[in-house]
């Protein structure tokens, strides 16, 4: 029983630490979309400032190159980041069942010693009855 209960305790830990896992990767997900979403704005500002949006030109901003360049390297560790965030979840799926099952063999072991406990209790009051009824 006791080993259950640890075992139990060490599941429900595992699932929060996945479940902190999991909001972590939609975190940075977000800041890396939005920071994208920034760079979008300032690339779009410096082109329309320098009145050139041909990046082959050769008077295109500079800026706006480096902002492309940080632009494109957040959104693929942004697609990296969904591909970690879909096995994390698949990671805490399996964590979750895993902690579900070790709870029903709880419940289970519980009900058992409840039934267990009413035998004994029926058992001791008819051994009373019966060692009154001799006496």
């Amino acid at each position: 029983m006791k080993s259950r209960d640890a075992l139990s305790r060490l599941k429900r830990f595992d699932v929060e630490e996945k479940q902190r896992k999991v909001a972590e990767i939609e975190s940075l997900i977000g800041d890396f979309s939005q920071m994208a979403n920034d760079l979008d704005r300032q690339i779009a500002i410096e082109q329309e400032r320098a009145g050139v949006s041909d990046t082959n030109h050769y008077a295109y901003p500079t800026f706006a190159k480096a902002a492309i360049q940080r632009r494109d390297n957040l959104l693929a560790s942004a697609a990296d980041l969904e591909a970690k965030l879909a096995s994390a979840r698949d990671t805490l799926a399996e964590a979750f069942e895993e902690l579900k099952r070790i709870e029903l063999l709880e419940e289970r072991d519980a009900e058992r010693m409840k039934i267990e406990q009413a035998r004994a209790a029926e058992l001791g009051a008819a051994a009373g009855v019966s060692h009154r009824v001799a006496s």
